[in-house]
């Protein structure tokens, strides 16, 4: 249990409440920014001043209910979620990222904003009856919450986590729609991807003699993503050939021999062609080491 001690009428008082009690969390309530507590239609109702709300049974109703956590859990979380240095908003992620989580670390928030500024239940209970609490200014808010998440991910041992989930995002992180944090995601996961992708079947293939599957792209049925990473970039390999060089890595993709291929090509022997084999086989490797 939890006792709070303060004055009311000229004589002390003491009240006494749950350690998990919604009631720890009102002071945070009060320091929400306009733009922010609009849209949270629970807290957003409840007065500021304290006395209008103790004296209101469905204030009090309000205050306990799940509504109410629920909403300075999300309020909070979209305050604390920017300041560990991911990119975009709380509501770009998805509750499989580590740091979304973290973000809803409300009690800890609570307890570290009392730390810092004295703010908590109370220093509320004590303020005069009648007393209308004021609008915290945004920028002080912003300011208080990065110093108060950066205390956490020091105190808790966060960085290492942080640095591991920064180091290997996944896909699901990340809310479908297109917003600038998940594009930049999808830019980085496809470039390492592709060129994991490279290394795998590259790799083995210009150690082999024969060239026929220098590009060799996957069954899409086995693995469409695979197939559409590895169609990429023979694509794009092969655009920066000469039109003969495209020619003949086309014709022995297609099972020509080298003689057939001379032939065609107008090639006075097979020799010739395996010459430029030899040619695309090295622009492949500097071609990789540049992706």
């Amino acid at each position: 249990m939890a006792i709070l001690f303060f004055w009311k009428g000229g004589f002390p008082m003491l009240i006494q409440f749950p350690l998990d009690s919604n009631i720890l969390y009102l002071p945070l309530v009060y320091l929400l920014p306009p733009d922010l507590i609009v849209r949270c239609p629970t807290l957003n109702a409840l007065p500021r001043c304290l006395s209008e709300v103790s004296a209101s049974e469905s204030m009090m109703d309000l205050l306990t209910g799940d509504a109410f956590l629920s909403e300075i859990m999300d309020a909070s979380a979209s305050l604390a979620f920017p300041h560990f240095g991911f990119g975009g908003w709380k509501e770009h992620y998805t509750g499989y990222s580590p740091v979304w989580r973290l973000s809803y670390a409300l009690p800890l928030w609570a307890q570290l904003i009392e730390e810092e500024t004295g703010w908590g239940v109370q220093a509320l209970f004590r303020m005069k009856p009648g007393t209308q609490i004021p609008f915290a200014d945004p920028e002080y808010i912003q300011a208080l919450f990065s110093k108060v998440v950066k205390r956490a991910i020091e105190e808790q041992g966060w960085q290492s986590l942080l640095d591991v989930v920064r180091e290997m995002p996944c896909d699901e992180d990340f809310e479908p729609w297109q917003t600038n944090v998940r594009i930049d995601f999808q830019r980085k996961w496809y470039h390492t991807r592709s060129k994991n992708v490279q290394t795998v079947s590259l790799e083995e293939l210009i150690e082999e003699d024969e060239d026929g599957s220098i590009f060799y792209i996957p069954d899409a049925t086995q693995n469409v993503e695979t197939y559409v990473i590895a169609k990429d970039f023979a694509e794009r390999f092969l655009a920066t050939l000469s039109d003969k060089d495209r020619q003949i890595v086309k014709l022995r993709q297609d099972g020509y021999s080298y003689v057939e291929v001379a032939d065609k090509l107008g090639y006075k022997n097979h020799s010739g062609v395996i010459k430029r084999i030899e040619a695309v086989k090295k622009k492949l490797k500097e071609y990789k080491g540049k992706e």
